[in-house]
């Protein structure tokens, strides 16, 4: 089958924006690598992989995918039109396996590591999440992946229930198990993310205290609910996730600009208090607590 790809540059602190609107658009694969004239950033904080301080954007949508709709929803995402925009036909291949090549070990603090399969890790004595995701979104690249991994790793749910909801490539239930947690619900729509889980989960041999399920299935009491997905699709969800959180548990949300905090926080107040969260490059991560006195 035919592919089209669409590449673009841009400062890398907005990319994270762009790559939300060409996923939300059915991208299959988003790629950073750097842009022409780009200045090296030498020492990015922990868990941050922007290296350059300029990116070039590369993007792969089947072949009748329209590329002038996504090129609008780049541009309304970036508030104006992406620079060198180009759109090439490219053969197909296994680009599932494409990013790879630039996929290195990556650090979030307190001794956890993301390390793509097939290389060393960095500290063999360190918590060494092994990762090979496939087609389904999480290498923990995106900031808002990086956000919840940064505060699974500051605390550590050991011996508690967590509901990983929109798994994705399995990463964040995966680095709560890998962290120890007693077990952990990955919940997605996708087939394929499901099976991405599934597949990460055993090369880390954690598979056997994890559950995956679609979205249909009914959730379980839990300890931590962590959902990184989008804005909305968090506050249509409040009921639900509210629902499996048992009282003093604790909710990561990601996948919301900060400018769209507010509405996702009010969504799940009265119900659950809120801390000040983290920010980075536009995008927050929420950090809740569930009342003890909420009615499920």
């Amino acid at each position: 089958m035919a592919w089209r790809q669409v590449v673009f540059a841009l400062p890398a602190a907005r990319a994270g924006l762009a790559e939300a609107a060409l996923e939300a658009w059915g991208a299959s694969a988003v790629t950073w690598a750097e842009a022409e004239g780009a200045e090296a950033v030498l020492e990015p904080p922990p868990g941050e992989t922007r290296l350059w301080d300029r990116v070039r954007v590369e993007a792969l949508f089947e072949a009748d995918a329209d590329l002038t709709a996504i090129h609008a929803a780049v541009a309304a995402a970036l508030g104006e039109a992406p620079a060198d925009w180009q759109a090439i036909e490219v053969p197909d291949t296994a680009w599932e396996r494409v990013w790879l090549a630039d996929f290195k070990p990556l650090h979030f603090g307190h001794g956890l590591w993301v390390v793509p399969t097939g290389t060393e890790p960095p500290d063999p004595g360190a918590v060494n999440l092994r990762l090979d995701p496939g087609l389904a979104f999480g290498t923990g690249t995106h900031p808002t992946t990086a956000l919840c991994l940064e505060a699974l790793a500051a605390a550590p749910p050991v011996g508690q229930t967590v509901i990983d909801y929109g798994c994705g490539s399995g990463l964040l239930g995966i680095a709560a198990l890998k962290l120890g947690a007693a077990r952990v619900i990955a919940v997605d729509n996708d087939p394929q993310a499901l099976m991405a889980t599934r597949d990460n989960a055993a090369r880390n041999a954690v598979a056997e205290r994890l559950v995956v399920q679609g979205v249909e299935a009914p959730l379980p009491d839990a300890d931590v609910v962590v959902a990184n997905i989008l804005a909305g699709v968090l506050i249509e969800l409040a009921p639900r996730l509210l629902g499996a959180l048992q009282p003093g548990g604790r909710l990561q949300l990601a996948g919301l600009l900060d400018t769209q905090a507010a509405e996702v926080r009010g969504a799940y107040e009265p119900a659950a208090g809120f801390g000040p969260g983290a920010v980075r490059d536009g995008w927050r991560r929420l950090d809740g607590q569930r009342h003890g006195d909420y009615h499920r």
